[in-house]
């Protein structure tokens, strides 16, 4: 029965983060698809350069979501049940990492999209709030700073995921905090800096483009997508 439900909180988790916000959003508030333009992604950042401002920040809040409801439902799924391997129980918190961690996967690969989604940033901010909020707000305002700073929403997401994960080794390590936040927060900055290693190598070359640019048809020039 344990496993059974910690298959489920995966299963709700991904199916959460498999919900295209920035398509259906951006379809209706700029009556644009946004794969079809910029980076092709679903994310946030696109959805702004096709749709405009306010269909962002509305994607933003729902990709968000998406993280914080797969951690919480999780955790009433599981409840005070564990799941024994050898020595160790897992119980409602790794219940709560593997369904948000699903989430990202959700989100970056969706079914419904034929697993052509966005890069997991606020996803991936979504799950750590809902897990420990501080460590979000930490690398929230990381990214707010850095992508404020340089113009690139591609920095600002790695920057701000990386620094989650900075943030909670002291804290693992002498303050003794669960160990599965320091575990979301490196599997996630890994799936964060893998899906942006194309904007990684713009950055490099000098060929990022800048948030407030219009996106372009796909396949007309190179673009950023970064928070989705």
């Amino acid at each position: 029965m344990i496993i059974a439900k910690f298959v489920a909180v995966v299963l709700i988790g991904y199916l959460l983060g498999s919900i295209p916000f920035g398509l259906l959003i951006s379809k209706r508030s700029g009556k644009v698809d946004v794969r079809q333009y910029g980076s092709g992604k679903i994310g946030a950042t696109n959805v702004l350069r096709a749709a405009g401002r306010k269909a962002a920040a509305l994607v933003v809040v729902l990709d968000v979501s998406k993280g914080a409801l797969a951690v919480v439902l999780a955790g009433l799924i599981i409840g005070r049940s564990y799941l024994v391997v050898g020595d160790f129980g897992l119980g409602a918190l790794v219940a709560q990492v593997l369904a948000a961690l699903a989430a990202m996967a959700g989100h970056n690969w969706p079914v419904f999209l034929k697993f052509h989604g966005g890069r997991g940033v606020a996803t991936f901010f979504g799950g750590l709030a809902a897990l420990y909020p501080p460590a979000a707000i930490f690398g929230g305002q990381i990214f707010i700073i850095g992508a404020g700073l340089t113009k690139f929403a591609s920095l600002g997401s790695i920057a701000g995921a990386v620094g989650t994960y900075a943030i909670l080794v002291p804290l693992t390590i002498m303050n003794g905090f669960p160990i599965e936040y320091l575990a979301y927060a490196l599997i996630g900055t890994i799936i964060i800096i893998v899906m942006h290693r194309g904007n990684i190598r713009r950055l490099m070359s000098g060929k990022e483009r800048k948030l407030g640019e219009k996106a372009k048809k796909v396949g007309s020039s190179p673009s950023t997508e970064t928070i989705g």
